[in-house]
């Protein structure tokens, strides 16, 4: 569930002192609070508040992974065979829910994750609504599709967003109905893509980044992520860097498994060695 999480202040996500992991969403039936609890036998607990709590609840077994199947992918690397091992039981959630994604990866293009995670933070708390239940304190609901669509320029320049990124996500929520109903059939992830890419700002490394969470595809690798040419030449490759433009073919050997490939890595400590080299500069995009 830690890749649904957009940063430690995340009013959508939450995890508390004693384990729990609380969220927030927006279903069909109406909004929701749940919290989800993992018992020392290994069997998930769920609690659910509002409209949204019976479909929420339905939805579970999917959200963890049950129509994921991480057995098929049986590695012939042994530092990943090593990592599966004890990584084991770990499964690419499917939450159906589009724009939970969408919008948060949109603000994370070509920046430095702590901007987009305070973009997000600000947009969330300042248009979304108190999440029902006993959620923890400070939790609110995502905005809804009409509430994207009608933030003022001046609120997406407070909250730091550029115009091109703030025309995108108004624009996908126009769309989102019709996303969310195509991510809800089964083996539809082609029109899926084929929608979020028809969608200007919305390329290869968004639409994988939305594939990964919304449609638990295990064969969306984030293709020009600034951090992968070195998780793989780090983790499955000589110990150094590849070439970005070497990427995707480097990948090619572990379809149908490539973005399982990389959460793994991601995962595993040691994989990446200790950055010497410069980093992505923090810019106030308020200024932009």
């Amino acid at each position: 569930m830690r890749t649904l999480r957009h940063g430690g202040g995340d009013p959508c996500h939450q995890v508390t002192d004693d384990g729990l992991i609380w969220r927030t969403s927006r279903l069909a039936s109406g909004a929701v609070s749940y919290c989800l609890a993992q018992q020392a036998s290994g069997e998930v607990t769920a609690s659910a508040w509002g409209h949204g709590a019976d479909e929420l609840i339905a939805s579970i077994p999917t959200l963890l992974g049950s129509q994921d199947d991480p057995d098929s992918f049986d590695p012939r690397d042994e530092r990943v065979r090593r990592a599966q091992e004890r990584l084991r039981g770990l499964r690419m959630v499917r939450t159906g829910r589009v724009l939970e994604s969408l919008v948060p990866a949109v603000l994370e293009q070509k920046i430095v994750g702590l901007d987009a995670f305070a973009m997000w933070q600000r947009l969330v708390t300042r248009f979304g609504e108190p999440a029902p239940g006993p959620a923890p304190a400070g939790m609110r609901l995502i905005p809804t599709n009409d509430v994207w669509q009608s933030i003022p320029t001046w609120e997406w320049h407070r909250a730091g967003v550029e115009n091109r990124k703030s025309r995108t996500i108004a624009v996908a929520a126009s769309y989102a109905s019709r996303l969310e109903a195509a991510a809800s059939q089964p083996a539809n992830n082609a029109e899926v893509y084929r929608m979020l890419t028809a969608i200007p700002g919305i390329g290869v490394w968004t639409a994988a980044e939305v594939g990964q969470r919304v449609l638990g595809d295990a064969d969306a690798p984030p293709i020009g992520d600034y951090h992968l040419p070195a998780l793989l030449g780090e983790g499955v490759g000589d110990g150094r860097a590849i070439a970005e433009a070497e990427v995707e073919a480097f990948l090619e050997p572990w379809r149908p498994h490539r973005a399982r490939l990389v959460r793994l890595l991601e995962l595993t400590p040691g994989s990446r060695r200790e950055r010497r080299g410069p980093r992505m500069s923090r810019l106030d995009y308020r200024a932009i």
